[in-house]
């Protein structure tokens, strides 16, 4: 989504990205990969030109001046893009393999650092502070990583678990953390996950602020509006089971909910 929310960004398997006008219900094609594009992001400064970044399975990162046909910056990654988040300056990409890039958006086609995710299986998303000092990362293994940029504050990064069912002591079950999303006011985040539930953090304090129980489908994607007074998700088909479990009985589907301070404002210590 565009600064101003007039334009939708969208990339997928056909390698192409487009862009959706709002405003006049038109779509143009603004990027071209040589294979899938998993990710898209407008990245730009606020109050200026329009730049989309867009993150594919060619293990290439290319930024888009929607003004010209061509990118006018491209990246070498070093595995097929998984995950991608910016809140300007800060640019995260992560990637197969377990590669993380952190960019500096003053300078966007070199890494200021190149490291490993903290979590030991496949990443599926990366979603920055609103602070721009650091992201938080999700896996398929159930656990968020919370990690800092600044060499300073290294001490404060950790990992914990979520979205299990330990119901069962002797065969627990782990869901993918498939989102993660910051608060614009109070900096504390979303997770949704496969087990269809979606949970309110704060890394500050380290502790669950609030759960919204199974919303009868895989939470694929997340996001809050510009105030933080509406939230978003996404329930659809995660293709964990393969084709064979692409059934007609999870609908494609986007709910809102309506944020109360309780779900995201840090509680008194």
């Amino acid at each position: 989504m565009a600064f101003d929310g007039t334009k939708v960004a969208s990339g997928g398997a056909d390698k192409a990205g487009r862009m959706f006008d709002i405003s006049t219900g038109q779509t143009t094609q603004i990027a071209q990969h040589d294979a899938p594009i998993r990710c898209i992001k407008f990245v730009e400064a606020e109050n200026s030109s329009p730049i989309v970044a867009t993150a594919g399975w060619d293990k290439m990162l290319k930024y888009w001046d929607l003004r010209q046909q061509a990118p006018v910056a491209t990246v070498t990654l070093p595995e097929r893009a998984y995950a991608m988040d910016c809140n300007h300056p800060l640019l995260v990409v992560a990637t197969a393999e377990r590669k993380i890039l952190i960019f500096d958006m003053n300078n966007p086609t070199t890494p200021f650092e190149t490291t490993e995710s903290p979590l030991k299986w496949q990443t599926r998303t990366v979603s920055c502070f609103a602070k721009k000092d650091g992201y938080s990362i999700g896996s398929i293994e159930g656990r968020v990583g919370i990690q800092y940029v600044d060499a300073k504050l290294k001490e404060k990064c950790f990992s914990f678990k979520c979205h299990r069912d330990t119901t069962n002591p002797m065969e627990a079950l782990v869901y993918s953390v498939n989102s993660i999303t910051h608060h614009p006011v109070y900096g504390t985040f979303a997770t949704g996950s496969n087990d269809g539930s979606f949970m309110f953090w704060d890394k500050d304090a380290r502790q669950k602020l609030k759960s919204h129980p199974n919303v009868g489908g895989p939470i694929l994607s997340t996001a809050f509006n510009g105030d933080g007074k509406l939230f978003a998700y996404a329930i659809g088909y995660d293709w964990a089971q393969g084709y064979k479990g692409n059934t007609s009985s999870i609908k494609n589907t986007i709910m809102l909910h309506a944020v109360t301070e309780e779900d995201v404002k840090p509680k008194q210590k």
